[in-house]
């Protein structure tokens, strides 16, 4: 329940900010996007809510450090890894694919690395912020980058069939 708060909220800013200004650009503008805007707002729903409501008490908590070793938890066996790992790499896939198509100019491999890398890095070290019960790993942001860069080649595979889409959108 606490979550359809930030959902509302999320919900405010993408009609006062955002849905104007791209369905003036065109409508293939408005639907990729409106789709990076709901693929994100899903990010933060699985990795960060709830937010709006965590917010009176994040410093209410410990704040647990970042942990540095890559792939512990799969060198030890720990917990569920090999799902946390997947999991990790299938989230950001989308990303992968959608950043260069929000991009007018040609977005290259190392761009989304970067910001793959930059979102990444920004939900682990909030999530120890707004809650005592989530830990942030250097493992999520190693396999994070890898699921943007498994959803870049998947543009690049599939540039000339969302180009035509996209083009049937704006032309219709």
């Amino acid at each position: 329940m606490k979550e359809l708060v930030d959902f509302v909220v999320l919900i405010i800013i993408y009609f006062l900010k955002f849905y104007k200004k791209w369905k003036a650009k065109g409508r293939d503008v408005l639907l990729v996007n409106t789709t990076m805007y709901i693929y994100l707002s899903f990010v933060l729903y699985f990795t960060l809510m709830p937010i709006v409501t965590s917010i009176p008490f994040v410093f209410n908590h410990q704040y647990t450090p970042m942990n540095l070793v890559p792939f512990v938890d799969v060198l030890n066996s720990r917990g569920d890894f090999i799902r946390q790992v997947g999991l990790n790499v299938i989230m950001t896939v989308p990303f992968g694919f959608l950043l260069p198509l929000t991009k007018k100019e040609n977005a290259k491999l190392l761009k989304v690395v970067f910001y793959t890398f930059l979102l990444s890095l920004s939900i682990e070290i909030l999530q120890p912020f707004i809650s005592g019960f989530r830990s942030s790993d250097i493992t999520d942001i190693i396999t994070n980058v890898t699921g943007g860069m498994f959803g870049y080649i998947m543009y690049f595979i599939f540039k000339p069939l969302t180009t035509k889409i996209l083009n049937y959108i704006k032309d219709r």
